[in-house]
């Protein structure tokens, strides 16, 4: 099986040694995305959870558009968050970018994320060949 790697300049770019994601036959895995924003590299929403939220979906959905699908074929979403406490607007959140079925997911609170960002999500995407 042959692997390439994905790169959207809709999302940010790479800060250490991994691709956006890789695709590996009819499977994309999406590698964690922060809320950067892809233009400045900067972290956005300082205090505002739900714009924070927001841009981690933008950005995986930059990098699953780039890849052929769309967040509709992720098939397993990973959240991190450095607060527990968030994960309601993370669910409410996600019901503006998902419908159902929704992928399987897990939530695992953490003690620090790259850049000091309070969520963190990757993911796995299925491209069913037609």
């Amino acid at each position: 099986m042959t692997k390439k790697a994905i790169h959207s300049a809709q999302a940010p770019r790479a800060i250490g040694t991994y691709s956006q994601a890789i695709v590996a036959g009819d499977t994309v895995y999406l590698s964690g995305q922060i809320a950067l924003d892809p233009a400045t590299m900067e972290m956005v929403g300082n205090d505002d959870i739900r714009a924070q939220i927001r841009r981690v979906f933008d950005n995986l959905k930059a990098v699953a558009e780039a890849a052929g699908g769309s967040l509709a074929d992720v098939v397993k979403l990973n959240v991190y968050l450095t607060d527990l406490t968030h994960f309601p607007v993370v669910n409410e959140i996600m019901a503006t970018y998902f419908v159902e079925p929704y992928p399987a997911r897990a939530a695992v609170g953490v003690a620090a994320l790259p850049r000091g960002a309070v969520v963190e999500m990757d993911g796995v995407m299925y491209l069913a060949r037609k």
